[in-house]
């Protein structure tokens, strides 16, 4: 069992629905005290989704209009003139494949905003080394202790639950690595059922909250018993198991289906959430990628439909959310000869808002001409996804160090919202 003081000292903790490695003591046992203090108060919330294996943009979003785009995918090149299965036209430039057409909407009503051209300075094409530097915020530095989003919960600048920062998954991502606390939660409903059976709860013996966090050297608990307290009370197993989505939404019954719509529960309760994480895999498209039909696709369905059904049930809260996608890198430009394509370089991810500036594809793309593409097979880098992420942050929540939140950068952060 890990005590008060060890959680504290470790950071981040992953906590398994199976039970592996037991309730932290200050959570088990604020949860088990009879005080109820008013609902913690509602805060912004980022919203994270990492495409592992590498996505597709040049398919997810096709820049159809280039002429060399179809030379160099003759089996894989989609367009918007055709007559079934055609891409969503966006500009005149950049079509959305008809998988993502949950994403529609939010486009032409100027809520989601996609960036083009977008990855790593890094040039690996390992998937491990890749996600590892993105996850950690420096793409050329292994040594990194911590990762971009812990880095984020630390310049906040405020008192916090112990939910500020949680991830549906199985262990923790890279990118919540840190000194500052997050959680892994894989499911909620087990993870509450835990909690209400810890022996701390039923062998407590503090007499009230203040006593229980007097006896913890931790300034952040010590600042906000009260809240974190709250927090644990709300979540529930009764809570968890008993929750509607909004009228007319379903899920996906997909592991990022449900995980969207953990998140959505925790946002709906109020506990404190303000990082949250997901994950979706299958994006490693070496064979048989295909157009309207395939892995791609069927992929890209999940991925759209999932995140819909997420922010359609959100409804009354969508005004402090944020959605920011993002993959260890593309793929390559030409198409090989299994029908798939190879690892690449940039791709592109989308951001997802009431105060985005939607309705755009943010790109700096030249063209797919031979000499417009890097070691003339790839999509180049145009756009840092530091300058990306750190937008974000910078404008959502309030980040201004970006010294701190992505060191060895001094770019600039793309603005890609109006707050």
């Amino acid at each position: 069992m890990v005590n008060r003081r060890a959680f504290m000292k470790s950071g981040a903790l992953a906590l398994f629905a199976s039970g592996i490695g037991g309730m932290p003591n200050f959570i088990a046992e604020a949860a088990g005290c009879n005080k109820i203090w008013t609902p913690y108060k509602k805060n912004k919330v980022l919203v994270c989704i990492f495409q592992r294996g590498a996505m597709d943009g040049l398919m997810a979003v096709s820049p159809y209009a280039d002429p060399a785009l179809k030379i160099l995918r003759p089996g894989l090149f989609m367009s918007p003139l055709e007559k079934e299965g055609s891409l969503f036209d966006l500009d005149g430039k950049f079509g959305l494949h008809p998988s993502l057409s949950a994403f529609q909407p939010f486009f032409k009503e100027n809520r989601l905003a996609i960036v083009h051209g977008v990855g790593s300075p890094n040039n690996t094409r390992s998937h491990f080394d890749a996600q590892d530097y993105m996850e950690a915020g420096t793409p050329f530095n292994k040594g990194t202790s911590s990762g971009w989003l812990n880095r984020v919960a630390g310049l906040m600048g405020h008192d916090a639950t112990p939910f500020r920062s949680v991830s549906l998954t199985n262990s923790l991502p890279r990118s919540m690595y840190g000194d500052n606390e997050s959680l892994a939660i894989s499911n909620l409903q087990d993870f509450a059922i835990q909690m209400k059976s810890s022996p701390s709860v039923n062998n407590l013996t503090a007499k009230s909250f203040e006593e229980l966090y007097d006896q913890t050297s931790s300034d952040l608990l010590n600042k906000t018993g009260k809240e974190s307290f709250d927090a644990m009370k709300m979540l529930n197993v009764n809570n968890i198991k008993n929750y509607q989505p909004a009228k007319d939404v379903v899920y996906p019954s997909s592991p990022l289906g449900n995980s969207l719509k953990q998140i959505a529960i925790l946002i709906k309760m109020d506990v404190g959430l303000e990082i949250g994480f997901a994950e979706s895999g299958g994006w490693d498209t070496h064979v048989n990628q295909g157009t309207t039909n395939g892995a791609l696709a069927r992929n890209l369905k999940d991925f759209s439909d999932s995140i819909a059904a997420f922010w359609k049930d959100l409804a009354a809260y969508q005004d402090d959310v944020t959605v920011m996608t993002m993959t260890e890198f593309g793929r390559t430009a030409h198409q090989n000869g299994t029908g798939g394509t190879d690892h690449g370089r940039a791709s592109c991810l989308f951001v997802l808002g009431n105060d985005v500036k939607g309705g755009a594809v943010y790109q700096n793309i030249k063209s797919l001409s031979k000499e417009d593409l890097e070691d003339g097979r790839d999509l180049p880098v145009t756009t840092d996804f530091r300058s990306v992420f750190s937008g974000v942050a910078n404008r959502h929540l309030k980040i201004s160090n970006n010294k701190i939140l992505f060191p060895e950068w001094s770019g600039n952060s793309l603005s890609l919202l109006n707050t």
